[in-house]
């Protein structure tokens, strides 16, 4: 097998594995009336707290317009509240509300165990190994 034979085999084996990771946290999220896009932004005003609605999409890879949209429908929910920045009104920014905060601090446990179970067939140096290898190729990209 040549080089570009294995390239592809390894695209392929890495999309494989994105799509059956992608299912099971689909599935996971979904018991909590939640979409992939939407706890994708629970977790990230969890992490990280407050953000601006504009940079939201950016950390979380989707597109702007779809961002505004997602806020959205997590402000219906109750989730999520948007007000304006102090430092520049032009900017809105984003934050959980308590009921999101809870929402989070419950589900965000149950999350990470799903997420640890996905790698649970790996030991602690095929972790790391794995980790050094996705940044490499993360790097040529």
């Amino acid at each position: 097998m040549n080089q570009t034979e294995r390239a592809l085999h390894n695209f392929i084996a890495i999309m494989r594995t994105k799509d059956s990771i992608e299912n099971v946290v689909r599935q996971d999220v979904k018991q909590y009336g939640l979409n992939l896009t939407e706890f994708a932004v629970l977790e990230l005003l969890y992490s990280k707290g407050e953000q601006p609605i504009q940079k939201i999409g950016d950390k979380i890879l989707i597109a702007s317009s779809s961002t505004t949209y997602v806020v959205d429908k997590l402000v219906a929910k109750h989730l999520v509240e948007r007000c304006v920045s102090s430092n520049d009104r032009r900017v809105y920014l984003a934050n959980l509300t308590q009921e999101g905060e809870r929402l989070m601090q419950d589900i965000f446990p149950k999350h990470a165990k799903t997420i640890e179970q996905i790698f649970s067939t790996l030991n602690e140096e095929e972790m790391k190994q794995l980790q050094r290898i996705l940044l490499k190729v993360n790097q040529t990209t």
